[in-house]
């Protein structure tokens, strides 16, 4: 018999086994009367959905599905809404956030800096005698109304009795006179890296800082530290902050300021059975310049690439591999060569690698290095991936794809384009960064944040801006020819996302056998106007069947 013919006959077969095995054992909940985007290799939109023992059992149409419930199954009516599966951010600085969200002042979507103040006030009115007030990260001035930053003395009006410290990005700072007391900051001599201490009309400090990554990460490892217990209460708020927002799966990248000892609260939870999102998680070595390799050895001696299971696993090493690449735009030979030793370790222990990589002009050496080790030991196995890198060429993007490599594109020029164009011109712009160019030519395109500190962590203004290009305060910077379609954004954040976790097999679709993540949504992604995108939020959210964010219509399934 030619083999087309048995494989034909072999698919039939198993797809009556699976009907009569679906019959036999009802489900454990359906999703009735909705518009399911299954994401799969057609992007099948189903009316319906079947869960079972933690997984999608079935799609298709509310009759079908509905034929597979039995008396104890929970039955939800879905009016008409929109499901998708699970987001899973591909780069978000989680790990870290998580740890001081419960103890920090969210202005993540804040419109007005009225608005700001009052949360600053709200949280000292509730906070203990002479503790910190913290907004650690994730706004812009330009979010707001009035345009502008605050200045010392409106947090001191609305703070008058706390030290408060205000980050925007990694570039700029904001204390009370308060904070800058407690911190030892009186001149320039006193900061713990070299900064600048910006001065008001009267020639004296106002508060302001102005520095880099390494500057302000000395700076706020200076604050005081929560308790575990504090770092575990705002792990569990942070994961369900991400949870109303659709996303059930990420990529941690570590980074600055992330010893092992951040890694505690999410091995508690996940010990505890209590995690609500499926996380894989990297190591950046903390040692000085030219230790990293001795630290990752010792670090990873017990921890193989993928050790762990679906709630929490090893990724691998990275995003900051070494810092002096890290830190220098246009590293020294000697840089390049410790670079080249680490990831030459890494491809004979087969370890997963992310690494962070902006500038397009020294992309070639980083390449030199990958292609040398590929010679010796083939990486494309591997999954190694570059992030950031937004203003690629095609030429990068060609060697990436002979290599393996894949690229995980944040939505950052959705705060800072305008900087962008305005220092590169709109020419190179309007093609940063290259994702349409990137996805023509079959490279592995991931979505993310890079969240909390540079960015917000809201997935759905990252979707918006892949389709428009338009950065926050409303001006289109990326150029029509590198903009996505909605089914490119979406497989983004999810299938592609979860494949450089290398599980792509088991979530990012929902195909029966895959766990059943999914978000059912405010809004219906695939037909609301773009501009409104960003607004969509989870009315019901699942991980592997089990209901971890319910509201509105759905809120009764919250206790259940």
């Amino acid at each position: 018999m030619p083999t087309l013919a048995r494989g034909c006959i072999a698919a039939a077969l198993a797809a009556f086994l699976s009907i009569g095995t679906a019959a036999a054992q009802p489900a454990d909940t359906v999703l009735l009367n909705g518009k399911v985007l299954t994401v799969d290799r057609d992007f099948s939109t189903r009316e319906a959905l079947a869960i079972r023992g933690g997984r999608v059992l079935a799609t298709g149409s509310s009759e079908a599905m509905r034929a597979l419930a039995g008396d104890a199954t929970r039955v939800v009516d879905l009016g008409g809404r929109t499901v998708i599966p699970g987001l899973n951010d591909s780069h978000i600085h989680a790990i870290r956030a998580a740890q001081t969200f419960a103890v920090e002042v969210n202005w993540t979507g804040v419109p007005s800096l009225e608005e700001a103040l009052a949360r600053l006030r709200e949280a000292a009115e509730h906070a203990p005698p002479e503790a910190w007030i913290i907004v650690a990260g994730g706004w812009m001035d330009i979010q707001f109304k009035e345009g502008r930053k605050p200045t010392q003395a409106e947090i001191v009006a609305a703070v008058p009795d706390h030290p408060v410290y205000i980050q925007q990005l990694y570039e700029w700072l904001l204390l009370s006179p308060l904070a800058m007391e407690r911190l030892g900051i009186a001149r320039e001599a006193d900061l713990p890296r070299p900064g600048r201490l910006l001065l008001g009309p009267d020639g004296r400090p106002n508060g302001e800082i102005a520095g880099d990554a390494l500057l302000l990460g000395a700076l706020f490892n200076k604050l005081p530290r929560p308790s575990l217990d504090q770092e575990i209460e705002g792990t569990r708020r942070f994961f369900a902050e991400m949870n109303r927002l659709g996303v059930t799966g990420l990529i941690d990248p570590a980074g600055v300021s992330v010893p092992p000892s951040s890694y505690r609260p999410v091995m508690r939870l996940w010990q505890d059975g209590a995690l609500t999102m499926r996380v894989s998680y990297h190591l950046s070595s903390q040692q000085p310049p030219g230790k990293e390799l001795d630290d990752y050895r010792n670090l990873t001696q017990l921890l193989p690439s993928g050790f762990g299971d679906d709630m929490l696993r090893f990724g691998g090493i990275g995003e900051i591999v070494t810092w002096q690449t890290w830190t220098d735009n246009d590293p020294t030979e000697d840089a390049m060569g410790h670079l080249q030793s680490v990831l030459r370790w890494a491809a004979r222990e087969r370890m997963g690698l992310q690494i962070h990589w902006n500038p397009n002009r020294s992309a070639g050496w980083l390449l030199d290095l990958m292609e040398a080790v590929n010679r010796e030991t083939p990486i494309a196995d591997l999954r190694w991936w570059i992030n950031h890198l937004h203003d690629a060429t095609p030429e990068t993007l060609r060697r990436m794809k002979n290599l393996g490599v894949a690229w995980s594109v944040q939505d950052s020029l959705f705060f800072s384009g305008n900087r962008f164009a305005a220092a590169r011109g709109p020419e190179v712009s309007a093609h940063a960064p290259p994702i349409r160019t990137a996805l023509e030519m079959g490279l592995h395109v991931a979505g993310g944040t890079d969240a909390h500190r540079v960015s917000s962590y809201n997935p759905f203004v990252a979707l918006r801006w892949y389709l428009d290009g338009r950065t926050m305060d409303g001006r289109t910077v990326l150029g029509e020819a590198e903009r996505i379609t909605r089914e490119q954004a979406l497989r983004m954040y999810t299938i592609d996302s979860v494949w450089l976790a290398r599980a792509e097999d088991r979530r990012g679709s929902l195909e029966p056998g895959k766990y059943a993540d999914l978000a059912v949504l405010s809004a219906d992604y695939a037909t609301v106007p773009v501009q409104q995108i960003g607004d969509i939020v989870s009315e019901l959210t699942m991980l592997g069947g089990r209901v971890v964010h319910a509201t509105g219509p759905f809120a009764g399934l919250a206790a259940r």
